[in-house]
């Protein structure tokens, strides 16, 4: 039986609590001498309720993670699983073909040797679906029953139900901070391991990116993991390039909607330019590829440029500018329209112009909102990808020409990681260590735009 399933039926138990115990509330109720309970019917149905689902949904997690061993270590255990190859992946297609058939997701299998596990998998499924059914049904009729027992007129449901929730709320805001360090773990453990086979010196500070994934992995060369032309390539497009197009035109475009559009015209400009944000980066690929790209070779071209490359790092940087403006924009224009009205005012009964004000007035008090944008801004376009590999190619090359080819830190790793060479050799490991560096230039970033924020926030009354 599928998670969904059983999360149905644990939802449907949950319901039949909430009836039953917000029925003994209300009978609390009519009992009572002035008509007065603890706390309303409604947080005593809750309180079972929670009772009821909160522990089968915790059952349901853990059965979802371990029936599928239990049902393959069963399989296996069968007789007709004994012919089975020992080589471990053949043998964990045969497996997986079987088990599809077996739970209707393939009408038959290719493999002879998965004909006769189909069988085998269809009992062992059946036995643990009906395990997981058993056990859910006991889970909700003890919780339910423990809940239920401990209504009373004087109970404080209310107070209970507030506690649950409370934990409910923390665990959720819990799930961001665990995802990070999780990932942060991750990351430190296979950078150090990486770092073992290669000197961070010559990872951080080498000119030359060419790791090889067939190269001897106990005897790995250090001079083909040099990442700095993967750094530049990531400061030169994503940070300088695209910066250079998303600050002026965000931060203009912002001050023409706050300041000077009609608020009509405003109402149909708005959402437009935000619309830039949903496109997906593949369409902004697809375009640096297909016009960007060769407008900016032709253009070198009949300037004189010699042999000018078809992928560029200035194609991939105007275009990732343009994706990221949004983000510059909104954030520019939520803050200056944040300021208040008096200082508009003020500004102009003084004689300032509008021109003035702007510069004078409102940029400077809106500035900590206009640099979390931007920081925001950076750190979403030094984590693109999908653009630098259509527009700007994957060799990693150190120059400031941006007419030639480039790529950056994001697009390495991709390349590293969808590869099949083994997760223990240096080249696939090179990318965890081009990930923590990402890491902690974001973190950086993010960093410094809080400090700004702190520092030249202003309250207005």
């Amino acid at each position: 039986m599928s998670p969904a399933i059983l999360l149905l039926l644990a939802l449907g138990l949950g319901l039949a609590g909430w009836l039953a115990a917000r029925a003994r509330a209300w009978t609390f109720r009519r009992s009572s001498a002035d008509g007065r309970i603890a706390s309303l019917p409604n947080y005593h149905a809750w309180y079972v309720a929670l009772w009821v689902v909160l522990p089968v949904l915790a059952f349901v997690a853990l059965w979802s993670a371990i029936a599928p061993g239990l049902v393959s270590q069963s399989v296996l255990a069968s007789p007709a699983a004994a012919e089975l190859p020992s080589f471990g992946f053949q043998r964990q297609t045969i497996l997986n073909e079987a088990r599809a058939v077996a739970t209707g997701a393939a009408p038959g299998v290719f493999n002879p040797q998965a004909a006769g596990l189909v069988e085998p998998f269809r009992a062992a499924l059946s036995h643990y679906n009906l395990i997981g059914v058993v056990v859910t049904l006991l889970i909700a009729f003890l919780g339910g029953t423990w809940a239920f027992l401990r209504l009373k007129p004087d109970f404080a449901a209310r107070s209970k139900v507030e506690r649950i929730v409370m934990a409910i709320l923390l665990g959720a805001s819990l799930v961001a901070i665990l995802t990070t360090l999780g990932i942060l773990a991750s990351l430190i453990f296979e950078t150090i391991r990486f770092f073992g086979m290669v000197s961070p010196i010559d990872f951080l500070f080498g000119t030359h990116w060419g790791p090889d994934p067939m190269a001897n992995a106990a005897n790995p060369d250090s001079s083909r993991y040099g990442a700095v032309p993967l750094f530049w390539g990531t400061l030169f497009i994503g940070a300088i390039i695209a910066m250079i197009v998303a600050i002026p035109l965000g931060l203009m475009s912002a001050i023409y909607l706050t300041q000077y559009a009609d608020p009509a015209l405003r109402k149909w400009i708005k959402p437009a330019l935000e619309i830039l944000a949903g496109v997906p980066t593949v369409v902004y690929g697809y375009f640096a590829a297909l016009t960007i790209a060769p407008a900016i070779r032709n253009i070198a071209i009949s300037l004189g440029a010699t042999n000018p490359s078809s992928e560029s790092a200035l194609a991939a940087g105007l275009v990732m500018g343009v994706m990221i403006i949004p983000f510059v924009s909104s954030m520019a224009d939520d803050s200056i329209a944040a300021v208040p009205q008096s200082m508009r005012d003020g500004s102009l009964a003084m004689g300032a112009t509008t021109n003035e004000t702007i510069r004078r007035v409102l940029v400077p008090a809106a500035l900590p909102g206009i640099v979390a944008g931007i920081m925001l801004a950076v750190s979403r376009a030094i984590g693109e990808t999908m653009i630098v590999v259509m527009a700007a190619s994957t060799a990693a090359n150190l120059t400031a020409n941006p007419l030639e080819s480039m790529t950056t830190v994001t697009v390495q790793i991709v390349a590293m990681l969808t590869g099949e060479g083994s997760f223990d050799h240096p080249a696939t490991l090179s990318a965890f260590a081009l990930g923590f560096v990402l890491f902690m230039v974001t973190l950086g970033l993010n960093f410094i735009a809080l400090r700004v924020v702190k520092r030249y926030r202003e309250a207005y009354d």
